[in-house]
């Protein structure tokens, strides 16, 4: 298995980041070295000043934390938007109440429903 440059020096300030260390290029380099893993000589100072500025422990906390919930009935859909659209809302609403009861009727048929 391949390790990545950019894992290497990942998991590097992951474990100065754990003992409490502050993230500099020569400190990645210090871990890398024992590790026998050739990296090219711009990837510890990259990640080092790319995490110069950053709160590691909130960036782990919050990996899979999303941005604010979109708004309901948000964005028209395309044909919504489209110019020269006379379609009405309510012709849409009509089909798409036609389209529930179709489906309500579909369970009928086949001989058995919700509270039988």
């Amino acid at each position: 298995m391949a390790i990545s440059k950019e894992f290497t020096c990942i998991y590097s300030a992951l474990i100065l980041h754990d003992d409490e260390v502050t993230i500099l290029e020569d400190k990645i380099n210090a871990l890398i070295k024992p590790a026998g893993v050739n990296v090219e000589q711009f990837w510890p100072g990259l990640f080092a000043k790319a995490l110069s500025n950053v709160n590691i422990a909130s960036l782990i906390c919050n990996v899979g934390v999303g941005g604010p919930a979109p708004a309901a009935g948000g964005a028209a859909t395309a044909r919504e938007a489209a110019p020269g659209n006379t379609a009405a809302p309510a012709e849409e609403k009509k089909k798409g109440e036609a389209k529930k009861e179709e489906s309500k009727e579909s369970n009928d048929d086949m001989g058995f429903g919700l509270f039988d």
